[in-house]
C-alpha cells in the first residue's frame, strides 16, 4: 500500500477521534495546551495500537483466509464507514462530564479505536509491514486531535457530524478500491 493510500486511511480513522477532540474542546472551558496534549496522546496512542492488535489477531488465522481477504476487508471498511455516516447524523446529547478524567478519556480512545482493530485486520490480509501504518495513524490521529480540541473550543460544535460523515466515506471508499483492484486485477 502506498503513503497516500495510508494517508487517507489515516484520517478517516482519526474522523472519529477528532470528532470527540472537537466535543472535548467545546466541553473544556479554559483550554490549555497540557488539555489538548493529553486527548491527542490518548486517542493517538489507542488509534495506532489497535491496528497493529488487529494485525496480529488476523495473522494467526493464516492462510485459509486470504481467497476471501479482499471480501471481509471490503466489508469490515463498509461497515465501519457505514457506522460512522449513520453515527454523524444522530443528534446527541450535550454530555457534562469532564473529557480530561483519565476514565473517561481512556473509554473514549478506546471507543473511537475500534475500527482501526479492523483496519489491522484488513492490512494482515494486504500482506504488509505494520509498523509504517502504526505509525502514520498515530501521528495523524495525533495532529488531528491536537487541533480539534482547538477547534471545539473556539468553534464549538460545528465541525463535529461532517468530520465523521467526511471519515466514514472515505473507509468505504477505499474498501470499495480493495475490492476492485482484487477483482478486475
Amino acid at each position: 500500500m502506498d503513503f497516500i493510500g495510508l494517508l487517507f486511511i489515516a484520517v478517516g480513522l482519526a474522523a472519529d477521534s477528532l470528532a470527540v477532540s472537537v466535543s472535548s474542546g467545546a466541553i473544556i472551558h479554559k483550554m490549555r495546551l497540557r488539555h489538548a496534549l493529553r486527548i491527542a496522546i490518548f486517542f493517538s496512542f489507542f488509534q495506532g495500537l489497535m491496528p497493529w492488535i488487529g494485525w496480529e489477531l488476523a495473522s494467526l488465522a493464516g492462510d485459509w483466509l486470504q481467497a476471501i481477504d479482499h471480501w471481509i476487508a471490503f466489508t469490515l471498511l463498509v461497515l465501519i464507514g457505514g457506522k460512522m455516516i449513520y453515527d454523524s447524523r444522530q443528534t446527541r446529547e450535550e454530555n457534562d462530564r469532564d473529557p480530561l478524567n483519565i476514565y473517561i478519556l481512556f473509554t473514549l480512545a478506546i471507543a473511537t479505536s475500534i475500527d482501526a482493530l479492523a483496519i489491522g485486520v484488513t492490512f494482515s490480509f494486504l500482506d504488509i509491514s505494520i509498523l509504517e501504518p502504526v505509525l502514520i495513524i498515530g501521528l495523524v490521529t495525533f495532529i488531528l486531535s491536537l487541533a480539534g480540541t482547538y477547534i471545539g473550543a473556539f468553534f464549538g460544535h460545528i465541525f463535529e457530524d461532517k468530520i465523521e460523515l467526511a471519515g466514514g466515506l472515505i473507509l468505504i471508499g477505499i474498501g470499495v478500491k480493495i475490492l476492485l483492484e482484487h477483482l478486475l486485477f
